[in-house]
């Protein structure tokens, strides 16, 4: 491994483990807290920067709004549902991108840009995102879950799951939102993508023969690749040989956005629409091997429905209308594994939050799972229970937030629910498996992988 992502990911890893172990957080997320209009004598929130540079990173908080220095920049920590809200919600608050992701990914992604602009990207994307369109994509997930099965797990005594998940949620994703059957374009991307991924977290210094230089070239390479679908689409548009409504790149070329602000947003639905779902389902197999009493609920409710089906028929949507138990257990899988465990933001206007003041450029951090494992909200959290969720809405907002929340609320979310349950009815009624000897652990940094 190279000595800077090595030092970057130790560190990271310190300072999640710490802030995870602070047992008195769990007694104060329910203390009230707000944002509102600045109150320019408000004080700043409790706590101390500590030593110049080495900051206060390992130092206890002081409750549901604290201060602390991490990595050398001011940071506000807030905890609670009341942070959540807030941290979704607030127009003075805007998504920090890490430097090694901005080169990787893009600075001009929907992540990245607010107001007008964000309101614009966000219109796009929901168009081939929402429930009619992704109504449309059932049966091409359908597609692409049978034929990964049948070539990367039938007949196979062992297969390494994230890996799969991942290569299956590419593979869905090139289908239905960006049109790109199988191909040279596709698996050149394939290939580039997996590679630029590995430097997202490393630290963005270029030096020769080191992860972030090979990953950076990877990503330069995947751009040039995306460049070129983007000019045969605009050829195509300019021939009349396809529609806006065709994918979501066609659109991006006729609403006239930039052609590097396309290239930056293939690149982020790439990250974004791939490693989250390949996660929860990795995790939720996990799961269902560790808790048979689920297993077998899960297994009852698909094999109904598969007896429902005419051999080779595909699934519909309404056949995902009664996988109910089964979204259960991804939304719990979802609660005890966020799929990021916190998340970087930084202020763009001074802001005032639980009566403290949070100036201009600060960064702001939350922890998603100070609520979901809440025992006030979720009674004996450490215990998997996809009950929690028959009924969505007996959870108080802003209290399970994998989606995040408010005008932040991830779009994609409808389309990664349908490519779950499209995953998992074919995994249960095709196969039966155990978890191999050591393959239970989790890595996150910052983001959960099954190892």
């Amino acid at each position: 491994m190279d000595a800077a992502p090595a030092t970057l990911a130790a560190a990271v890893a310190v300072v999640l483990a710490v802030v995870a172990s602070v047992p008195v957080l769990l007694r104060i997320l329910s203390a009230s807290a707000g944002g509102k209009k600045t109150n320019p004598k408000a004080p700043l929130p409790p706590g101390s920067f500590g030593l110049p540079f080495i900051g206060q990173t390992l130092s206890l908080l002081y409750g549901p709004v604290s201060r602390l220095r991490l990595f050398g920049c001011p940071t506000a920590f807030l905890v609670g549902t009341s942070a959540n809200k807030f941290i979704f919600t607030s127009a003075g608050v805007t998504a920090k991108t890490p430097e090694s992701f901005a080169r990787m990914v893009g600075r001009r992604t929907i992540r990245d840009v607010v107001g007008d602009e964000h309101r614009r990207v966000r219109a796009m994307m929901v168009q081939f995102l929402r429930v009619d369109a992704v109504k449309r994509h059932v049966a091409s997930m359908d597609g692409e879950v049978r034929r990964h099965l049948d070539a990367e797990w039938r007949g196979r005594g062992t297969v390494a799951v994230m890996p799969s998940m991942k290569s299956l949620t590419f593979d869905v994703m090139c289908t239905a939102i960006f049109g790109l059957g199988t191909g040279a374009v596709r698996r050149e991307l394939w290939t580039e993508f997996q590679e630029l991924v590995r430097g997202i977290w490393a630290v963005p210094v270029s030096l020769p023969f080191s992860t972030y230089s090979r990953c950076l070239a990877a990503s330069q390479r995947g751009r040039r690749a995306v460049a070129g679908v983007i000019q045969e689409r605009r050829s195509k548009l300019e021939r009349g040989e396809s529609s806006p409504a065709s994918d979501v790149v066609n659109l991006m070329l006729a609403e006239g956005l930039p052609d590097e602000e396309i290239i930056d947003n293939v690149m982020f639905l790439m990250v974004a629409a791939h490693d989250t779902t390949a996660a929860l389902l990795a995790f939720l197999i996990r799961q269902l091997d560790a808790d048979k009493d689920a297993y077998d609920k899960v297994v009852q409710e698909q094999e109904e429905i598969a007896r429902s089906k005419a051999a080779g028929e595909a699934l519909s949507w309404e056949d995902l209308g009664r996988m109910r138990y089964t979204w259960a257990a991804a939304l719990e899988t979802l609660r005890m594994v966020p799929p990021v465990f916190t998340m970087m933001r930084k202020t763009v206007d001074d802001v005032e939050y639980g009566g403290y003041l949070i100036p201009k450029d600060w960064q702001v951090i939350h922890a998603a799972n100070m609520t979901q494992w809440d025992p006030a909200i979720f009674p004996e959290p450490g215990r998997f229970d996809p009950a929690r969720f028959e009924n969505p809405s007996a959870v108080p907002p802003f209290a399970f937030v994998p989606f995040g929340g408010g005008a932040r609320v991830c779009p994609g979310n409808e389309f990664a629910r349908v490519e779950t349950l499209v995953a998992v009815h074919y995994i249960v009624t095709r196969f039966r498996w155990k978890l191999a000897a050591g393959c239970d652990r989790v890595l996150q940094i910052p983001a959960a992988v099954p190892v």
